[in-house]
C-alpha cells in the first residue's frame, strides 16, 4: 500500500533514525507512533509495561501491533513496584476510574506518579544497550492539562538528563522523541488513518473490561478524536450513546 502523508505530518519524524526504542501501551497514540516510525524505515524495538494497571488488556493489543510490524517486543514486569503506587485509579482498586471528559480535573485520579519517567528510563537503558539512536513515546497536547510527564518541559528536561547520564555511551545524535507533543488526539486519528493503522486493534479504556466502557475519560477522548477527525470509529463500546 502506498502511503501519502499530509504535509503537516511528514516531518514529525526524520528519516535519519535507524533504530528506535518506542514505548507502546496498545493505545491509539503509541500504536500510531509505531506505525509512523516503521513508515520512516526505522528498525523498531517496542517496549510495553505491566505496572499492575487495571487495563492490562492493552498489552494484548500492543503484541498485535508488534506482530503486524515485525518488531521486537518486550513486556517489562513492573508489578513489584505496585505497592508503592497507591492513590491512582489505574493501579489502586480502591480508587474509581472517573467518567467525563479527558481534560476534566477528575482525571487527575488517573495519574500514576512519575510513570513516563520510569518507563522512559528503562527504554533509554535498552536503547543504549542496543546502540539505538532514539527513544520515542506518544505524549500529545491533550495530555498536557493533567499529566506533567507529557509536557514539552518534561521532554526537554528528560532528554537533557539522558544525554548527561549516558555521556560517551549514547549513539551519536541520540534523541528522545515525542512527535505528537503538539498534536491533538484528532490529529493522531487522522495520521493513523493515513498510515493504515487498524484502530480496531488498539485499546484505550482505563476500566479494562472485555469492551471499551464508552464513558471513562479515555473512551470519551477516543470517541471525540474519531468524530473530529472524520475517521470511522471501529470500536465497540459498552455504552452506545456517543460523545456527550
Amino acid at each position: 500500500m502506498t502511503v501519502t502523508l499530509q504535509p503537516q505530518y511528514r516531518d514529525l519524524v526524520t528519516a535519519d533514525i535507524t533504530h528506535a526504542v518506542a514505548i507502546i501501551s496498545g493505545g491509539m497514540d503509541s500504536t500510531v507512533l509505531a506505525y509512523l516510525l516503521h513508515y520512516h524505515g526505522a528498525a523498531l524495538t517496542l517496549l510495553s509495561f505491566n505496572y499492575g494497571q487495571r487495563h492490562r488488556i492493552e498489552l494484548d493489543f500492543a503484541r498485535r501491533t508488534a506482530t503486524r510490524l515485525g518488531a521486537a517486543h518486550h513486556v517489562v514486569d513492573l508489578t513489584g513496584i505496585l505497592p508503592l503506587l497507591s492513590g491512582s485509579a489505574l493501579t489502586d482498586a480502591a480508587v474509581a476510574v472517573p467518567d467525563g471528559h479527558y481534560t476534566d480535573a477528575s482525571m487527575r485520579a488517573t495519574v500514576v506518579p512519575n510513570r513516563n519517567a520510569i518507563m522512559l528510563d528503562i527504554a533509554v537503558a535498552r536503547a543504549i544497550s542496543a546502540r539505538a539512536d532514539a527513544v520515542a513515546f506518544g505524549a500529545h497536547a491533550g495530555d498536557h492539562p493533567i499529566y506533567p510527564d507529557c509536557r514539552p518541559a518534561f521532554l526537554d528536561a528528560f532528554e537533557t538528563m539522558t544525554l548527561v547520564a549516558n555521556d560517551g555511551f549514547a549513539a551519536p545524535g541520540f534523541r528522545v522523541l515525542a512527535p505528537f507533543i503538539a498534536l491533538s488526539k484528532a490529529d493522531i486519528a487522522t495520521l493513523g488513518a493515513q498510515l493504515g493503522v487498524p484502530f480496531v486493534d488498539t485499546w484505550s479504556c482505563y476500566r479494562g473490561g472485555s469492551a471499551h466502557c464508552g464513558t471513562c475519560g479515555t473512551c470519551v477522548e477516543r470517541r471525540e478524536a474519531f468524530t473530529l477527525a472524520g475517521v470511522p470509529d471501529p470500536t465497540p463500546y459498552g455504552d452506545s450513546s456517543g460523545v456527550g
